[in-house]
């Protein structure tokens, strides 16, 4: 399938496509760099080469566009400023090294449209509230033509008021389903978290999970991901997994009979801010038990598509008394939103709508900040 328009020339500088180790970075970048491709535009992903990725690499080279490290600033700029100023579009990604320092490398050469692609967008603003963000500052926006955003609803007027951002857009998340769904039985687990441990999301993790389990000495109960300090103390019925890499994701959720998604405190404040787990759980028609927060009715319909809970003793109901007949169904209906709105190719075709505007709009002044 191909875009509306000519093949666009597009250059991400990310914090990793090649690990996903430890961030929710990568396996986004990969969806949504694989769903440009198909739509038959050249992408170019510039890492910087760190070791705690280096050492934890599960794709070295996607299979889809082209992948390059680099070393450092001045390096970016020596191999990679022809590339920068050819693109049609040059986006910056959330949380990468020397950000600042990357934002003004980009602004200064790029002659094509520029993008901040915010992945962790309620995390950057109270961080440049506190004058403690390291990979962005608010003179830095206004220089961009669009800003992508994990978090849609309110945060957008918010960047756009506040910060002068000329376009804020909302660029969700994404999960390419698996050729199959889920099978009808045989899970190992009866419920399973995905997710690095972060200390905001653990009481809610405790309560939603642990709890359930400690009531339910007969229940099978799994934790996947790193991180997690070695003091904390499972349920004797929880098993533990360290890492999966996400060739591995479809089969683990594919073992389980629901699956527990745990929203971090600042995008619970912000809502509108789905994660990547919840997609890809979804996509697998594993039937998806969350908190809540606001507007995560927009993108699935609760009761329908996906299940609410708000206390332990809730997901324990859910999980011993729910009718096997309706829980496949949900499963399915949650897949079926996913294929419809929700896959790398969706994210592609709105961000080449968002970039051929931002290219459009290009007569306007540019602002660049200076050093």
């Amino acid at each position: 399938m191909h875009g509306a328009g000519p093949p666009l020339n597009i250059v991400i500088l990310g914090l990793t496509i090649t690990s996903s180790w430890g961030n929710g970075h990568a396996t986004t970048y990969r969806s949504l760099v694989r769903g440009l491709a198909r739509r038959g535009h050249a992408v170019l992903f510039l890492e910087r080469d760190k070791p705690w990725y280096r050492d934890t690499r599960d794709l070295p080279q996607p299979p889809y566009g082209l992948t390059r490290l680099y070393d450092g600033v001045a390096e970016l700029e020596s191999l990679h400023a022809q590339a920068l100023r050819q693109a049609d579009l040059v986006i910056v990604g959330s949380f990468v090294p020397d950000g600042v320092a990357v934002c003004r490398l980009v602004q200064r050469l790029a002659q094509g449209a520029t993008a901040f692609y915010d992945i962790d967008t309620p995390v950057t603003l109270a961080a440049l509230a506190d004058g403690r963000c390291d990979y962005l500052r608010p003179e830095l926006i206004p220089g961009f033509d669009l800003y992508l955003s994990f978090t849609g609803g309110p945060i957008l007027r918010e960047l756009e008021q506040r910060f002068r951002a000329r376009m804020a857009r909302p660029l969700y998340c994404s999960a390419d389903p698996p050729a199959e769904a889920s099978p009808a039985g045989g899970q190992a687990w009866d419920l399973g978290y995905l997710g690095t441990y972060s200390a905001d999301r653990q009481p809610v993790l405790a309560a939603l999970l642990c709890d359930p389990a400690r009531a339910w000495p007969t229940g099978r109960f799994v934790v996947a991901g790193p991180q997690y300090p070695e003091t904390l103390v499972w349920p004797d019925n929880c098993a533990r997994i360290e890492h999966l890499p996400p060739d591995r994701h479809p089969g683990f959720y594919a073992g389980q009979r629901f699956t527990l998604n745990v929203t971090r405190a600042d995008m619970v404040r912000r809502g509108f801010s789905p994660s990547v787990r919840l997609f890809e759980a979804a996509a697998c028609a594993t039937p998806v038990i969350s908190d809540w927060w606001p507007g995560l009715d927009t993108l699935f319909r609760p009761g329908e598509e996906i299940l609410i809970a708000r206390s332990g003793a809730e997901v324990l109901a859910m999980l011993r008394d729910l009718p096997e007949a309706e829980r496949l169904a949900i499963g399915q209906r949650a897949r079926a939103r996913v294929l419809a709105a929700h896959t790398g190719e969706h994210r592609a075709a709105e961000l080449e709508g968002y970039a051929r505007a931002a290219l459009a709009a290009r007569s306007r002044p540019r602002r660049v900040a200076r050093a």
